[in-house]
């Protein structure tokens, strides 16, 4: 069974998406943020890894940061979920190796569990 870590705040939020993962047969772990998220990355190895960017304690980008700079973790997957839509947030997501930029608003939960089926299938 695939494992998921979803970095979210917002409990309603990380909720529904660990809802709609285990309903697709995923295993999920939460995580509200940035640093105990970092943590549970290296604790749990999830297959991949649905992270906000705008979190307490440590933002996304900055966990992004340091997943990419461990050898350990870089080559878990990582979806940027957020809300944050700005050409330049989108392409800071990327560039610091960000596999997909998901704006929340833009996609239902049906759609980011189907979007991680494909990177988890390439």
């Amino acid at each position: 069974m695939k494992k998921i870590l979803i970095i979210e705040d917002d409990p309603f939020l990380s909720e529904m998406y660990s809802a709609k993962f285990v309903e697709s047969g995923f295993e999920t772990e939460l995580a509200i943020d940035g640093k105990s998220g970092l943590a549970k990355i290296k604790s749990i190895r999830p297959d991949l890894i649905l992270l906000d960017i705008v979190l307490p304690k440590m933002d996304g980008f900055e966990v992004l940061k340091k997943i990419k700079e461990d050898e350990s973790i870089k080559e878990i997957p990582v979806v940027l979920l957020t809300n944050l839509g700005q050409k330049n947030e989108v392409e800071k997501g990327l560039s610091l190796g960000a596999d997909e930029y998901i704006i929340k608003a833009h996609f239902t939960p049906t759609a980011v569990v189907t979007k991680v089926k494909e990177i988890l299938n390439k």
